[in-house]
């Protein structure tokens, strides 16, 4: 295995060693390749050499015991190991690098590999024989990714996969530019998500799941908190298909069996899970888009609260995700306020039937796609029945002039609402700062974190103070209704 080297962190809060150097030594490589293709060379090779890695340390231990057939394909399913054919073994493919043909060499072996297991069916990359790649620079790729321990026991113990993946991912994500995110939410946003949502069990769903990042997070934090592999069921769905087949190569090197369908689809047109009864939803769906199919879905029954715009997907979105279970998703900052073709209606309406808990606005330049800033919102576990007087009760909170337009009416400083129940601002730091005793274990009755916050926004404990400058933020408290949208005294 390559020498590690020291850590350091890169903006999205990802530690960097070996894995800073493999990208660089790539990225060299890639010559004139965009990067959204170079993406699939790379991503496929780094796969296939962990299955072979993992299949030859099984294979040396059976061929150590005399009583055991180290060709018994039953021996690796057994070990919920992949079994790799002749053909594609990477001491095979590495000692014919430097050959012309080597191209064609790694297309048999994802062939032979998809054929030996059906789970990786229609999965793998299988385009290595193409004209316009490189030879020579493919060969010193497969060299290079040949020096790093991927499958072994070593390695899977310290998630080297792992890293690199989730690492080449980022990367690929900022040298695409604004096609990245398709497939891509940076490791700070998800793990705030997946921490505030704390699905320690359950059926989760992402309707727009990308490469599999939110799968692969709420995986780690089960494991974090004392529960096994297994304890989620994922379901999942993605509309493009090479980010598709990466979503599947992610959760395969990480032993997740998980439930994205066996093609690409479209969620609006072409829902796979419509009878899910989902415990956590975490998505990032594609910000704002325009040329979604709404003109052929006006009477779809998810919309309960309104038909979406035909021209922004956003509240078709947080429709489709509405009926389930407790969920965390990322819109633009726009969707907090926007009243266009009767956004602010659909809005209101979710606030008034508790269908939102809170929403949190994030800090500028998360992402790599798009400097449009964007928020957090939280739906509840539990949803509740309003009765008609509670809804006017909520709707005489608003101001006239935005009364029916815009849920933003007034701040908690405003005259107008200062009131004991009037909702403090809240940051993230607020709520790391909660008292211990609201953090419960996963056997225990635990509060949504979403919920918890939402209680410090509502305490009566006096503001955290800070030299440092914070973020602007946004809440809504259910009881009252009332907005903020001030930056934290």
């Amino acid at each position: 295995m390559a020498k590690r080297a020291t850590k350091s962190s890169n903006a999205n809060g990802a530690n960097l060693g070996f894995e800073e150097k493999l990208w660089a030594a790539a990225d060299k490589l890639r010559g004139h390749m965009d990067a959204a293709e170079y993406k699939h060379v790379v991503l496929g090779l780094v796969f296939l050499k962990y299955i072979s890695d993992a299949f030859q340390e099984l294979h040396d231990q059976l061929a150590a015991d005399k009583d055991s057939d180290p060709e018994d394909r039953d021996e690796y399913l057994a070990e919920n190991v992949f079994w790799v054919p002749k053909v594609a073994r990477w001491a095979k493919l590495q000692s014919s690098a430097k050959q012309p043909t080597i191209g064609k060499l790694i297309d048999d072996a994802m062939a032979a590999i998809e054929k030996d297991n059906p789970t990786l069916k229609g999965v793998l990359p299988k385009d290595y024989g193409r004209a316009s790649l490189d030879k020579q620079r493919l060969g010193v790729l497969i060299d290079l990714i040949g020096t790093i321990g991927l499958g072994d026991a070593e390695s899977r113990g310290k998630d080297v996969l792992g890293r690199v993946y989730e690492y080449f991912l980022g990367k690929f994500a900022n040298a695409e530019g604004k096609g990245g995110g398709e497939f891509y939410t940076p490791q700070s946003v998800v793990k705030l998500l997946v921490e505030m949502i704390e699905p320690y069990k359950g059926r989760i769903y992402d309707p727009c799941c990308g490469s599999g990042g939110m799968f692969v997070s709420s995986e780690k934090f089960v494991l974090a908190h004392g529960g096994r592999v297994g304890d989620l069921s994922i379901y999942g769905q993605e509309s493009n298909n090479t980010t598709w087949r990466l979503c599947k190569m992610n959760l395969a090197i990480r032993s997740i069996d998980g439930n994205i369908g066996t093609h690409n689809a479209d969620t609006f047109h072409s829902d796979l899970h419509k009878d899910l009864k989902a415990d956590s939803i975490l998505a990032n769906p594609p910000f704002n888009i325009s040329d979604w199919g709404g003109e052929r879905l006006r009477e779809d029954a998810r919309w309960r609260y309104g038909a979406p715009p035909v021209g922004n997907a956003n509240f078709g979105w947080v429709q489709h995700m509405a009926p389930s279970g407790i969920a965390g998703f990322v819109l633009a900052n726009g969707s907090m306020s926007s009243n266009q073709s009767g956004e602010g209606e659909i809005r209101r309406q979710l606030v008034e039937q508790d269908m939102i808990d809170c929403m949190i606005s994030l800090p500028g330049q998360l992402f790599y796609t798009t400097q449009v800033p964007v928020c957090l919102w939280f739906s509840p576990a539990t949803r509740r029945t309003v009765s008609s007087a509670t809804v006017a009760a909520r709707r005489s909170l608003l101001t006239p002039a935005n009364s029916g337009h815009s849920l933003i009416a007034r701040t908690a400083n405003s005259p107008a609402t200062k009131s004991p129940a009037s909702p403090r601002p809240i940051t993230l730091g607020a709520a790391k700062r909660m008292p211990a005793s609201t953090r419960t274990s996963p056997d225990s009755a635990r509060v949504p974190a979403a919920k918890r916050l939402k209680a410090t926004a509502t305490s009566s404990r006096p503001a955290v103070t800070s030299e440092r400058k914070r973020p602007t933020t946004m809440t809504i408290c259910r009881s009252t209704n009332a907005w903020s949208n001030s930056p934290p005294s």
